[in-house]
């Protein structure tokens, strides 16, 4: 099981602080394991870029360091750069190149031998086949995203950064997208994307780090993430409306609907079951009686929502 566990990319201590005096990241520490989709979650301008950057080697730290696998990013540079595949969040290409060639001169830029066959496979996996005669400034942005992904590709990297994967991306290209890094990830290659869309990380992530202001406030696995902050909400909608909530009642976190409808009762999802049955023993005690209850556990949107007010 260790080699499950083992670090792909270690990061310690890293900060970066530009010329300006603005620190985009403050002692950032994180372990990436072999074989994981990692996904980094934040607002924009928390740091997530400048964090990716780094380890890409696109941007330099102030302090601190990075191992990919086994290469320091900085006294290693091109070793541990080959291992690296990015995905910018910035469509940069050659407007004027045909795709065939941006793609098979992106293998060449790592030192790697011409293979037509991967080229051609590549291309054909993310649907752009048809396209491998166009020059790149007459595609989509959709198709442009998608010869982006192919460069990243095509030096057949053992780590994928995904900058902002799907921001401004249409439906059937974010669907074909989570194939592929599906299908990236059984063949062993680690992931790591950034995304400001929770349902993202959500969909796709077996562990979450939440970067906040340069921090990262928290790195969970996403099913223990959602356990830990998931709170349930109970609400009973009442029979007759209630003016305010009985005294007998107060110590159970309840609260009332503006028009005195219904009760909400959050509670935490570890919390022991009697606690709400006790909770239907006193209104019933109460006379209060309800018609109707639903229950709904929080979203990993929520959970964020409250991480970040805590930092």
């Amino acid at each position: 099981m260790s080699s499950h566990l083992e670090s792909i990319i270690s990061v310690q201590k890293l900060c970066k602080t530009y010329k300006t005096g603005f620190t985009a990241l403050k002692n950032i520490d994180l372990e990436i394991r072999r074989g994981e989709i990692f996904a980094l979650l934040g607002p924009n301008g928390a740091g997530k870029t400048t964090l990716i950057n780094i380890i890409c080697g696109v941007v330099n730290p102030t302090s601190g360091k990075v191992v990919a696998d086994g290469f320091d990013i900085i006294r290693d540079y091109r070793s541990a750069r080959k291992k690296i595949g990015l995905v910018p969040q910035e469509l940069t290409t050659d407007a004027f190149e045909e795709v065939w060639d941006t793609v098979s001169l992106s293998r060449g830029l790592f030192g790697k031998t011409r293979n037509p066959a991967l080229v051609e496979k590549t291309l054909k996996t993310l649907s752009l086949w048809d396209k491998k005669n166009n020059k790149i400034r007459t595609l989509s942005g959709g198709m442009k995203r998608r010869v982006m992904i192919a460069k990243a590709l095509i030096h057949e990297p053992i780590i994928l950064f995904l900058d902002e994967p799907t921001a401004g991306v249409d439906v059937s290209l974010r669907r074909d997208m989570w194939n592929l890094v599906r299908e990236l990830r059984g063949g062993g290659v680690t992931i790591i994307l950034t995304t400001h869309y929770i349902e993202e990380a959500e969909e796709m992530a077996d562990r979450i780090g939440v970067i906040h202001r340069g921090e990262i406030i928290v790195v969970e696995e996403k099913a223990e993430l959602l356990r830990k902050l998931g709170q349930k909400q109970l609400t009973l909608s009442l029979s007759s409306p209630l003016a305010s909530i009985p005294p007998k009642l107060a110590g159970e976190s309840l609260t009332l609907s503006a028009d005195g409808m219904q009760l909400i009762h959050r509670y935490d999802t570890r919390a022991q079951k009697p606690g709400v049955a006790n909770l239907l023993k006193k209104l019933l005690e109460s006379g209060i009686e309800f018609n109707d209850l639903q229950t709904k556990e929080s979203s990993l949107e929520e959970i964020f929502v409250s991480l970040v007010e805590k930092s």
